[in-house]
């Protein structure tokens, strides 16, 4: 599963890269499977990745809630250990992995231009220092 916002797209991108698009298809050819969990309410914008992903999406996710990468899972047909999430955000996206019983990938946000985010990512800082050994 993919989180939308700072993980695949900055918050203004309406559509994906050529080096998203290009990353999606290695990671297919690999026959994994993905699913984007957003907590995005722009349904246009959520809607248009998907389509340009080809693959399924559940918007609205409320993440760290795991109701949404449940949901998810079950939409795909898998299980909650053979799933992980991507996200940018630890206290949003890990939590919601965890709390679901998936694996987190905790990766850079893409583009750090909103300074509420910046914050926050200051904060997680220690977090994601765990997140490198493996334990978050």
């Amino acid at each position: 599963m993919l989180d939308l916002d700072n993980t695949i797209s900055a918050y203004n991108e309406h559509s994906p890269s050529d080096f998203v698009l290009n990353w999606c298809s290695e990671i297919r050819s690999n026959g994994i499977e993905l699913f984007i969990v957003s907590n995005s309410s722009r349904e246009s914008r959520v809607r248009s990745f998907s389509k340009a992903l080809d693959t399924d999406f559940i918007m609205r996710a409320h993440k760290p809630s795991p109701k949404g990468l449940k949901s998810a899972i079950i939409a795909a047909g898998y299980s909650a250990n053979v799933s992980a999430l991507a996200g940018d955000q630890v206290f949003t996206d890990a939590l919601a992995a965890n709390l679901a019983g998936v694996v987190s990938i905790v990766v850079k946000p893409v583009r750090l231009k909103n300074p509420f985010l910046a914050i926050r990512y200051i904060f997680e800082i220690p977090f994601r220092a765990l997140c490198r050994s493996g334990s978050v």
